[in-house]
């Protein structure tokens, strides 16, 4: 015997599938937001722990010598959006809306050490694979039932962290920005092709703030930070005195402290069970807001927060990580990586 569904059938579950789909909710995320963490200021030159670097993106991050960013020409540049994840600040969210009253742009205002992301919701296309990179990138969003999805593409080449650890300027970032309450979690996955073997994911969290956040975004004054025009500090392979600093700290084995996609996993900690040893006293970096240990002298100034041993400028620079005659890591501009 056949059994002939009705055609009314069909039709109820179509309608019913389309309630079922999530309405596009905007809500407002205009205002100040006060960062709940301190972003990454107490992380040691050679940390890449957790992050799925393959051969040439370790090898990059092994090059990186902090005075690079005493060049002349970079004392002044940003870094690129992946610092919303490391940099110490809060966040400024604007709302840009067109003469109709509808949303075209949510902007995240800039630190003074990154630019502003503007995150285009007007429908403009994404930007052609051969337009400029730059700091900024380019971003497009768009809402996902009450959640804001962006898009950034184009950015120059910069760091995951700010202790060198790198990405290539073929590296895209998805942001999720999901609202509970008085917070304001952004839950992002960096792609890069180039020095990634996998994504690599991060959250941070804010508070809706009733106070006006200070970003401290006024202009950077170039001044000489002990490194000569036409010198680019560097190391060569294998010749970077940092690379056991994990090992020397926290007894965590070399091999883990360099990063690669297995040590993003909890299974890790099984391989790497035998070459641990738990220190009896914690002498660097204690309490909940990292300290330096004692007799290391005072931290480096500026918002960014240096290292043990930094200058007394805006960026400060780790021990023994400036050549002979480099002078300390003073001067103004950005809260520069520390160790």
């Amino acid at each position: 015997m056949k059994i002939h569904m009705p055609v009314v059938l069909p039709a109820l579950l179509m309608a019913v599938s389309f309630v079922a789909q999530p309405a596009r909710a905007e809500v407002d995320l205009s205002g100040s937001w006060a960062s709940t963490a301190m972003g990454d200021d107490i992380l040691l030159l050679t940390d890449f722990t957790g992050i799925p670097y393959n051969e040439a993106g370790r090898e990059r991050g092994l090059s990186y010598s902090q005075s690079q960013i005493s060049i002349p020409e970079r004392v002044c540049s940003f870094y690129t959006q992946t610092q919303l994840f490391g940099g110490p600040f809060g966040l400024k969210i604007l709302k840009q809306a067109g003469k109709d009253g509808k949303t075209t742009a949510w902007v995240l205002a800039g630190w003074e050490d990154r630019s502003p992301m503007t995150i285009w919701l007007d429908g403009r296309p994404q930007a052609s694979a051969s337009a400029p990179h730059d700091k900024t990138g380019f971003t497009t969003g768009q809402w996902e039932g009450d959640t804001l999805v962006s898009y950034t593409t184009h950015m120059k080449s910069g760091f995951i962290r700010r202790n060198g650890a790198p990405h290539s300027d073929q590296a895209t970032m998805t942001i999720h920005y999901i609202l509970h309450d008085d917070l304001l979690t952004l839950a992002a996955m960096l792609e890069d092709s180039v020095y990634l073997s996998e994504p690599l994911y991060w959250s941070r969290t804010f508070r809706r703030s009733r106070n006006n956040v200070e970003l401290l975004d006024g202009p950077c004054v170039q001044g000489y930070e002990g490194v000569e025009e036409g010198v680019v500090p560097h190391y060569l392979p294998g010749k970077n005195p940092f690379t056991d600093e994990m090992a020397k700290g926290y007894h965590i084995p070399v091999y883990a402290s360099l990063g690669g996609a297995e040590t993003m996993y909890p299974e890790f900690r099984k391989k790497m069970k035998a070459d641990f040893i738990i220190i009896d006293k914690c002498t660097r970096n204690c309490g909940s807001r990292g300290g330096p240990p004692p007799g290391a002298g005072g931290p480096g100034g500026g918002p960014g927060g240096g290292p043990p041993g930094g200058g007394a400028g805006g960026r400060g620079g780790p021990p023994g990580d400036r050549p002979p005659g480099a002078g300390p890591g003073a001067g103004p501009g950005r809260g520069g990586p520390p160790q």
